[in-house]
């Protein structure tokens, strides 16, 4: 029989929760969002959590992976159009009811949009299971970038009622929150990203990796990582490239990444190096033995790659959005141009470039900077988060019927 003291111990204890986190990406495929979510669910884990991890197969032999901890439920999934190396999960409401009706998780958080993702929602919904969301990409602002602009709103429209149907969706930053409730979202909550400081860091500076690149010790390098994509403003990188090259002509360009845009690039900028896609060490690598990072993009819903150059010991060079918003300060940690000032952005750019002093100073603060966001403090909170959404919503209202994407399954 246990005493008082052991029942009241109990009783304080935060129960272990089995999650069902349903994705469209994940690693081994490269990208934020993957990386994030293998982040995310490796902190849950950590915390005593089961994991039950459903996305679409990448590979067609591909074996689930179970363990005591984790599990996997793989369902069919397509190539996503102009996204070599990325799938979208087809609809799969019917299996996962017969799934999570053998085994109920406690929690379902669904990570990405799609077809899966929506189906993961209506079958949550069917189980009386509480559902939460994540918002990781701007999808409706990529339309513009692709020539098909008139689907900005109807796909703004969808992502609204998507995460509407949720009990909480998670943004990683404050300004992104505030955009969506303007825009009719509802039950909006933060939580960060975080970073590995221990893998980023200026110590990986590479002597031999600035020679293959062409570069001098006293000579600047930007780079660029991220997807070589449309909506990740790349032109913008090449004229500031170019506009640094007119004060500093041995300054040198790395673009890390791939993507429809590498031949454009590859075009316009010949003397750029084209680094392909990179992870790991050797992306914490490239990060170190560069000077000046450009993140021009302006559909970010966060931006990774910002804290991982800042953790690096870089300058970056941003607009005052995502990522840069919450954790850069002009001129303090970094250098912030004001959203869509492209001559704002090209000047601090410029002026970085040309005054070593302010470079290495900011780069300095940008580290320090970096180091407060810990992936651990990231993943206490997302895990509390979780646990709150459960505590509240242990009996979930029937959902009125809602009509299903065309083609889902029922």
């Amino acid at each position: 029989m246990k005493t008082l003291d052991f029942i009241t111990e109990d009783l304080c204890l935060e129960p272990r929760l089995r999650i069902a986190l349903v994705t469209e990406t994940y690693p081994p495929e490269v990208n934020g969002v993957a990386m994030t979510l293998q982040r995310m669910v490796d902190g849950l884990i950590h915390r005593g959590h089961r994991v039950q991890l459903i996305r679409p197969r990448q590979d067609r032999r591909e074996v689930a992976h179970n363990g005591s901890d984790y599990e996997e439920m793989l369902s069919r999934g397509m190539k996503l159009p102009r996204y070599d190396g990325l799938r979208f999960g087809l609809p799969a409401k019917a299996a996962l009811v017969r799934a999570w009706s053998r085994q109920r998780p406690d929690l379902v958080h669904v990570a990405t949009e799609g077809p899966l993702g929506w189906t993961a929602i209506s079958a949550a919904r069917k189980l009386r299971l509480p559902v939460t969301s994540d918002f990781h990409t701007n999808f409706d602002h990529y339309s513009e970038h692709y020539g098909v602009g008139w689907l900005r709103q109807p796909v703004a429209a969808y992502l609204r009622r998507f995460h509407n149907r949720t009990e909480t969706t998670f943004v990683p930053t404050a300004e992104m929150a505030r955009a969506l409730l303007n825009q009719g979202y509802k039950r909006i909550e933060v939580v960060s990203r975080g970073v590995d400081t221990s893998l980023f860091s200026p110590a990986r500076r590479s002597a031999a990796l600035r020679a293959q690149w062409g570069a001098a010790a006293d000579d600047v390098v930007l780079i660029s990582v991220g997807r070589l994509a449309p909506e990740k403003n790349l032109p913008l990188v090449l004229r500031t490239y170019a506009a640094v090259r007119a004060m500093r002509p041995q300054a040198r360009l790395v673009i890390v990444g791939d993507g429809p845009m590498r031949e454009a690039v590859a075009r316009e900028c010949p003397e750029a190096s084209l680094c392909g896609m990179r992870t790991g060490e050797d992306l914490a690598a490239h990060y170190a033995s560069a000077d000046l990072f450009l993140f021009p993009s302006l559909t970010e819903t966060f931006g990774n790659v910002t804290l991982e150059a800042m953790a690096s010991g870089l300058c970056a060079v941003a607009y005052d959005y995502a990522a840069a918003a919450e954790v850069t300060r002009d001129l303090e940690n970094g250098l912030c141009a004001p959203r869509g000032d492209e001559a704002a952005f090209i000047a601090r750019a410029v002026g970085a470039a040309t005054d070593g002093v302010l470079r290495r100073r900011l780069a300095e603060r940008a580290r320090a900077s970096a180091e407060r966001y810990d992936w651990e403090r990231v993943n206490d909170q997302f895990a509390a988060s979780l646990l709150r959404v459960w505590h509240g919503a242990r009996v979930v209202p029937t959902e009125p019927d809602v009509a299903e994407p065309l083609g889902a399954e029922r």
